[in-house]
């Protein structure tokens, strides 16, 4: 499965655009008030990756075990430091609601927590890498 996201920015206007294979969706972002930038910083947007990963494994890893799922709450807490510094802290908590007994709801929440490819892709520590580079600029004129 190949997963991307490209942001486009411009002073008012801020795109969000997702793919995954062939599937292509956007999200709605609003860009800051200032104008240029998103409105959501990264790490609310890391935090959010790590929740809505854990929240759709939850439906996926229940669909496995017959379960039938009625309602996830995931939320993600975790600090920055100062500009540059990884987060530190990060930790989540989950609410499931299922018709099954609280053990096998306890059960399937612990088993996804271990098969959550995000969360395993963090705990792994995976490298990120600059592959390119492309200046515009702009020219008096207009040339």
């Amino acid at each position: 499965m190949k997963v991307s996201a490209m942001v486009q920015n411009r002073a008012g206007q801020h795109k969000v655009i997702l793919r995954t294979n062939h599937n292509v969706h956007s999200i709605v972002i609003p860009p800051k008030t200032t104008g240029f930038g998103s409105s959501a910083n990264g790490g609310e947007l890391l935090f959010l990756a790590l929740a809505t990963c854990y929240c759709n494994d939850i439906y996926r890893e229940a669909g496995k075990r017959g379960i039938q799922v009625e309602q996830v709450e995931v939320e993600v807490e975790g600090d920055f430091g100062a500009e540059g510094e990884p987060a530190s802290n990060v930790t989540y908590r989950a609410k499931v609601t299922a018709q099954a007994s609280a053990e096998e709801i306890r059960a399937l929440m612990s088993h996804t927590d271990t098969v959550a490819e995000i969360q395993n892709t963090l705990r792994a520590g995976v490298s990120v890498t600059l592959r390119g580079l492309e200046a515009d600029p702009l020219r008096p004129g207009g040339e």
